[in-house]
């Protein structure tokens, strides 16, 4: 092929300037992320955003996100088979103010639990907490062999897992419906809707391994900041008798003015 007819083979580089290379983390802020009262740790790390620039307000960047932290980190233990996570709902200066978003197991804790000869039954419900919050909670338990069992198999029938399923079902609603988000979530945590569920189901089929595996918030109320800072420990003190709430900071001073600028 002739050269003059191919204009690919012609093409030279474009002149101009090459961009100026610059480190991208220049232009952030670095925020502190602070998790609910109800957690032992109470900073969990921090999350960069944009500074603000005309229209766009870091805040506004900050809002929204979702940080996944394990259960362990947040609570100085070994419980490590729990993943929380925490949703920021308003800014404070330079703290992120985060609150309870959802809970699920680890993917290597689920599957070690599933084993054979055993039956494994499943349930979820959704329940909605006296502040508002609408919960999908979601069960997992596998039946038991007993002490002094021959048979090879520890199946249950489908009318007991039937039953089993409503109890627990029954129990979840009871326990999670009479009280609000961080009374649910401290219930949770240590396994109390489990050990619930198997006192309850132990005349219809013994049950290990029950945990409460996943929880999604599906609905939230309207956003309330003192209802976030009782949350995290910061509201101070409520007034009854209709007078400004006062800060823990004191009194706003004004700056003294500059002699030049």
């Amino acid at each position: 092929m002739a050269v003059g007819k191919n204009k690919k083979l012609n093409k030279g580089k474009k002149g101009g300037k090459k961009k100026k290379a610059y480190d991208i983390f220049a232009k952030k802020d670095w925020y502190d992320v602070k998790v609910p009262a109800y957690f032992k740790k109470r900073s969990v790390g921090k999350t960069p955003v944009n500074r603000t620039q005309g229209m766009k307000i870091a805040s506004d960047g900050l809002k929204g996100r979702v940080f996944e932290v394990c259960l362990a980190d947040l609570n100085d233990d070994e419980n490590g088979h729990r993943k929380i996570k925490l949703f920021v709902e308003d800014v404070q200066g330079k703290n992120v103010l985060t609150n309870f978003h959802g809970m699920d197991l680890t993917t290597d804790k689920l599957r070690s639990l599933v084993k054979k000869w055993h039956s494994l039954i499943e349930a979820f419900v959704d329940v909605k907490t006296t502040d508002g919050y609408v919960l999908r909670v979601f069960v997992i338990g596998f039946t038991k062999k007993q002490r002094q069992q021959i048979r090879k198999t520890s199946y249950a029938q489908t009318t007991q897992i039937r039953d089993i399923r409503a109890k627990m079902v029954e129990i979840v609603e009871r326990e999670v419906s009479a009280c609000d988000l961080k009374d649910a979530v401290l219930k949770f945590i240590p396994e109390s809707i489990s050990t619930e569920i198997v006192k309850a189901c132990a005349g219809i089929y013994p049950l290990h391994d029950v945990f409460v595996r996943k929880v999604k918030i599906l609905k939230k109320p309207k956003f309330d900041v003192s209802r976030l800072l009782e949350i995290h420990g910061d509201s101070g003190k409520v007034a009854t008798d209709g007078s400004a709430v006062g800060r823990s900071g004191g009194e706003f001073k004004e700056p003294a003015p500059l002699e030049s600028v």
